[in-house]
């Protein structure tokens, strides 16, 4: 190989080297992205990837990138996550640059200093970014449980159904979905923004979580005037009859984690088998439930009851990509429901 092959070939490795790393960068910044706008926990963050690859190649300010992407982003200024957590991953990431040995970065110190002596409230801004672009944004509660709901925080069922309505898209493409339980509204919102539904209607029956979903879906800029068109309707499982379902003419029905008390599941297993028995067989809807199971005895009695209504089910396989941050051990199942 003469000299001027050897050069060729030397610049072509170096280029492809630099390439392989700017793609590495790429997706360890955008999977910071996508944990830091979902609060997730500070450990579960890829720290000890990163600063590999700064080391790797020091004129890439991985540090600086990682602040540009999260606390300088755009959408940190419109919908900014907690006061505490800005504060705790600014305070880590400043920690790891010292560390480092890296140069220190003046707009951290100051973007730290501003929340240092911020407000902290009982709700805040979490964004969770799609595929396609944008984000579903939602004003949620930082403590699990308030004013005596669980739903005014999203759940990991309704991350793993988001993800599987992602990947199969055409079961609500030109549809009308009805959601039991949307408490937040991620999953719905979700669909509506990715899935192309021609008709979408959010439900709940505790008034503070039926304000709030009004809210976050409003905030994602969907309304009855948008396509596809919402609505937000109060649905109380116990007390809907034949009628009014055969008026929503739902195609699709979905929840996530609403199989979490007996009395709650067994109400809902009613409203299911009423669902499915009112529904001609031309045009039976689609019934999806996805669980996380916390209680087998619980998780177990509602199927039982499903199958002392008639009504059978069939596991569905669990979504492939990894789109939104949660935790993967929990134990979670999708069913499709049939009559």
């Amino acid at each position: 190989m003469g000299k001027q092959e050897v050069n060729k070939y030397t610049c072509k490795m170096a280029l492809s080297e630099r390439s392989s790393v700017q793609g590495s960068v790429k997706e360890v910044l955008r999977e910071f992205q996508v944990s830091f706008f979902a609060l997730t926990r500070l450990p579960s963050f890829p720290w000890t990837v990163s600063t590999s690859l700064a080391e790797l190649h020091s004129e890439i300010s991985a540090f600086y990138h990682m602040f540009l992407q999260t606390c300088l982003h755009p959408l940190c200024r419109k919908f900014p996550p907690s006061v505490r957590y800005r504060r705790l991953f600014l305070s880590q990431l400043i920690r790891r640059l010292e560390a480092s040995g890296c140069e220190p970065l003046d707009e951290l110190y100051d973007a730290l200093a501003e929340v240092v002596g911020a407000e902290e409230t009982m709700e805040c801004y979490k964004s969770y970014l799609l595929p396609a672009g944008g984000a579903v944004s939602l004003m949620e509660n930082i403590a699990l449980i308030s004013e005596g709901t669980t739903g005014l925080v999203t759940w990991e069922a309704a991350l793993y159904l988001a993800e599987w309505a992602l990947e199969n898209q055409q079961v609500f493409t030109g549809r009308t979905v009805l959601e039991l339980g949307s408490g937040a509204g991620l999953t719905g919102i979700a669909v509506c923004r990715s899935c192309s539904p021609k008709r979408f209607i959010f439900s709940d029956c505790h008034s503070t979580v039926l304000q709030k979903l009004r809210d976050n879906v409003r905030l994602n800029g969907l309304s009855e005037q948008t396509t596809p068109a919402v609505s937000v309707e109060k649905l109380d499982w116990t007390a809907i009859s034949e009628e009014e379902l055969r008026e929503i003419g739902a195609d699709v029905i979905i929840a996530a984690d609403v199989v979490y008390d007996p009395d709650i599941a067994g109400s809902l297993a009613k409203l299911l088998s009423i669902v499915l028995r009112c529904s001609s067989a031309e045009v039976l809807p689609q019934v999806f439930i996805c669980s996380t199971i916390r209680n087998l005895e619980t998780y177990g009695g509602f199927k039982q009851q499903l199958e002392a209504e008639g009504v059978g089910h069939e596991v569905i396989p669990a979504p492939v990509n990894h789109v939104f941050p949660y935790n993967r051990q929990s134990a979670i199942e999708l069913i499709k429901l049939r009559r």
